[in-house]
């Protein structure tokens, strides 16, 4: 499909910022808006907004990445085992695309959607209190991790933050060192995937030269924000309500109409 340079473009980029900008301060790359977002916009599903949603997944978290690094916010013993898993994987998952019938992949994203959001708001009211896990545990967590996050992220075109996040929170991690070190997970993640189908022809260079810069400049500033003045409990909250409303979208289109067939 062939993309004139119009207003759309600038919609485009304009939500592609806004979209950066709140999901880097989880250290997600936003993937689980992207794809809905432009499939909205009629942008084919499995040949643009998947492709185009794990490039910019890895554009926002590889962006946000080098703020919380500074901040010492970044867990390379657990979070390289699981990144060098996650970059495996995510080209089986970006191969077995083209296999699923559409309206299951929408399901399942917006399943898994569903628990990342029930979770966040859960642990919203509960205190942090941050564990250090034994390295061991940590590396064999990670393989783990990453090996699902991968697969399940380039399969849905999400880049899998929404599953990393959660369960580094549920093993001990405090808010800003699991965005940190989801940021890690998930950039090497979505280049994987992204170049697996990039390498089958499925993007277009315009459109996601646009996209790149208003990502770049979304998830800097999302991360300061995380690292200098966002509470935890306030970064959960606004993330489950975020889910809860593109879940909810998701499966009241497959119910209600054809749109995504």
């Amino acid at each position: 499909m062939v993309f004139a340079l119009s207003s759309q473009y600038l919609t485009i980029s304009a939500l592609v910022f806004g979209i950066a900008l709140v999901f880097s301060m989880l250290g997600l790359g936003g993937g689980m808006l992207y794809v809905p977002v432009f499939k909205w916009l009629d942008l084919p599903l499995k040949t643009v907004a998947i492709p185009l949603g794990l490039l910019l997944n890895g554009v926002t978290t590889a962006s946000a990445l080098t703020r919380y690094a500074r901040e010492g916010l970044v867990d390379y013993r657990g979070g390289l085992p699981a990144a060098l898993a996650a970059s495996a994987a995510a080209p089986v998952g970006a191969h077995v695309t083209q296999y699923v019938p559409k309206d299951l992949l929408v399901l399942l994203f917006a399943g898994l959607t569903l628990l990342a959001a029930f979770y966040s708001l859960k642990s919203a009211a509960a205190p942090e209190t941050p564990k250090t896990m034994s390295h061991r545990r940590r590396f064999a967590i990670g393989i783990m991790l990453g090996s699902g996050e991968g697969f399940i992220g380039a399969l849905l075109g999400v880049g899998g933050g929404f599953i990393v996040a959660p369960v580094l929170m549920m093993l001990g991690f405090g808010t800003r060192q699991a965005a940190g070190t989801t940021a890690l997970i998930v950039t090497f993640a979505s280049v994987s995937g992204f170049i697996a189908h990039a390498a089958e022809g499925r993007i277009d260079p315009t459109l996601a030269s646009l996209t790149v810069i208003a990502a770049l400049a979304g998830s800097q500033l999302g991360a300061w924000f995380t690292a200098k003045r966002a509470k935890p409990a306030w970064v959960k909250r606004l993330y489950a309500l975020l889910l809860l409303g593109v879940a909810s979208k998701l499966i009241l289109d497959v119910w209600s109409s054809s749109t995504w067939r």
